[in-house]
């Protein structure tokens, strides 16, 4: 009976977890389902010049993904967060590893860190305007500098949150400044780093559409605020549902990449951690 009971307890735990997951899903749905009732309730409220309705911004969606008019606008957007993103994102995860052995150095940077992600980054973008041009490169830049102190902080988070006797220990081991930094430093600011990165995302995304807005011909931003002018409230749900549908993109490559790294962690973590 003992040995029976030890080898149905992990298959009624995975069923459990497959029970849990299917009724969150379920959950999700029926939010889902509701937003679409009270977004549907006030279009027909207010009417569709100042709300559009469900299935006028889906017909045009889909409208506009067979021409090509909102891939082609997505594209534009997606570049520039994904650019912006991994060159903002990759300093701000190596600088706490290369700070770890340089306290001083740390403590001497954090005012500056923090004054830096206080500072609205709205108000920088007119300035990267004026630095970069209206091209790519000054919505790429936003985008860079909203993502650079939220992963910062994420990883010195991870770094200062490691046990010092584990380093300790494996120093006295007579483990390399390497090994250390490989086996304990990194495993244990993955998860930190990982959680930045999620948040860091929606935030690329949303910094590309708001320097669109403010000086662009192409991307989504541009149809927000083309359709704003026009008083076309339809094509502006229409951007804003195709730029929804990239963070949810977004959002699932970096659960994707966090399990493939995170895989050595029990699966019960790594759904909690991803928000599942």
């Amino acid at each position: 009976m003992t040995a029976w009971r030890q080898t149905e307890g992990p298959a009624q735990t995975r069923h459990a977890g497959v029970a849990t997951s299917l009724r969150a899903r379920g959950d999700q749905l029926a939010v889902l389902v509701a937003l679409f009732a009270i977004w549907e309730g006030l279009s027909f409220a207010f009417g569709t010049y100042w709300v559009g309705s469900p299935f006028g911004v889906a017909t045009r969606l889909a409208s506009g993904v067979l021409s090509g008019e909102i891939l082609r606008h997505a594209s534009y957007t997606l570049f520039e967060a994904v650019a912006g993103f991994l060159i903002g994102a990759l300093p701000a995860a190596a600088l706490p590893f290369a700070l770890r052995r340089l306290p001083i150095v740390s403590a001497i940077l954090d005012p500056f860190m923090v004054g830096g992600y206080g500072a609205p980054k709205l108000a920088l973008a007119p300035l990267f305007v004026l630095w970069f041009g209206i091209g790519i490169e000054s919505k790429i830049a936003l985008v860079a500098i909203t993502v650079f102190f939220i992963v910062y902080f994420s990883a010195q988070a991870g770094i200062r949150a490691l046990d010092a006797k584990l380093v300790q220990m494996a120093q006295v081991m007579g483990a390399s400044e390497r090994d250390v930094a490989r086996h304990i430093v990194f495993p244990g600011a993955v998860p930190y780093i990982f959680t930045g990165l999620r948040i860091a995302m929606p935030y690329s995304i949303g910094g590309a559409v708001i320097a669109e807005l403010i000086s662009a011909n192409r991307g989504l931003g541009y149809l927000i605020q083309l359709g704003a002018m026009n008083f076309d409230t339809t094509g502006v749900f229409v951007a804003l549902v195709a730029t929804t549908c990239i963070v949810f993109l977004g959002n699932w490559c970096v659960d994707a990449i966090e399990r493939r790294l995170l895989r050595w962690r029990p699966p019960p973590d790594l759904e909690m951690q991803a928000g599942s």
